[in-house]
C-alpha cells in the first residue's frame, strides 16, 4: 500500500509516493553512499560510522543498493532512529522484509520513490534519477567510497558543484573525493558532527 506525498519544499519533486511516515521528512537527514566494491579498510570504517549513526539517532537517507549500502541498512535498522529509503523503482508490489514492516509500523521507516507503478524493476538510469532525488533531501551526503571514474563519483561531482555537503572517510582510495572539497570524518566524530545543521557542514 502507497501514499502520494506532495512535497513543495523538495525543488524539482511535486509528488512521490510513500509508504511509513512521511513526518521524517521534516528532519535533517544525512545520505549514505558507497560503490560497490569498497576497500577492505574503508568496509570496516563505515561499518563503524553506521553504528554510530544508529547510536546517536541520526536520520539516514539512501537507496541501500550496494553491498557495502544493504549491510549499513540491516545494522540500521536494528536501532530506533529515523530510515528513509528510496529504491531505484516504484513501491508496488515491493516485498518487504519483517525488519522493515515493523520499522515502518514503528514510525521510524518511510520508503519513497518518484517513479510510477509500471517501473517495477531498478535500472541504472532509474538509480541515478533516484540519487538525485536523495541528494535534492539530505542535508549532506557521506561518500564511503567512490571508485574512480564510476557513477558515484559522477554523483559527486554533481553534488559539489551544487556545493551539497560532502563527507567521507580518512584513506588515500579517497583522494577523489578530498579533489572535490569532501571533508574527512571519522566515526568518532559524527556524533557531534552531524548532530549539526546543514549550514554547519558548509
Amino acid at each position: 500500500m502507497s501514499c502520494l506525498v506532495h512535497q513543495t519544499d523538495i525543488a524539482g519533486w511535486p509528488s512521490l509516493s510513500a509508504i511509513g511516515n512521511a513526518d521524517i521528512l521534516r528532519q535533517p537527514a544525512i545520505a549514505l553512499f558507497c560503490s560497490v566494491q569498497c576497500p577492505g579498510d574503508l568496509i570496516l570504517q563505515t561499518y563503524d560510522l553506521a553504528q554510530t549513526l544508529r547510536d546517536a539517532e541520526i536520520p539516514v537517507i539512501s537507496g541501500f543498493h550496494s553491498p557495502m549500502e544493504k549491510e549499513c541498512l540491516r545494522l540500521l535498522l536494528r536501532g530506533s532512529q529515523p530510515i528513509i529509503h528510496c529504491p531505484a523503482r516504484s513501491l508496488d508490489n515491493m516485498r518487504l522484509s519483517q525488519t522493515q514492516k515493523a520499522a515502518i509500523a514503528a514510525d521510524r521507516l518511510l520508503l519513497l520513490s518518484p517513479f510510477p507503478t509500471k517501473q517495477r524493476r531498478a535500472t541504472a538510469a532509474l538509480a541515478q534519477k533516484r540519487n538525485q532525488l536523495v541528494g535534492a533531501i539530505a542535508a549532506a551526503v557521506f561518500i564511503a567510497y567512490a571508485a574512480p571514474g564510476g557513477k558515484t563519483e559522477a554523483f559527486a561531482q554533481v553534488l559539489a558543484v551544487k556545493g551539497t555537503p560532502l563527507l567521507t572517510l580518512e584513506s588515500p582510495h579517497n583522494a577523489n573525493l578530498f579533489a572535490l572539497q569532501a571533508k574527512a570524518i571519522s566515526p568518532k566524530m559524527a556524533a557531534s558532527l552531524l548532530a549539526k545543521s546543514s549550514a554547519g557542514w558548509r
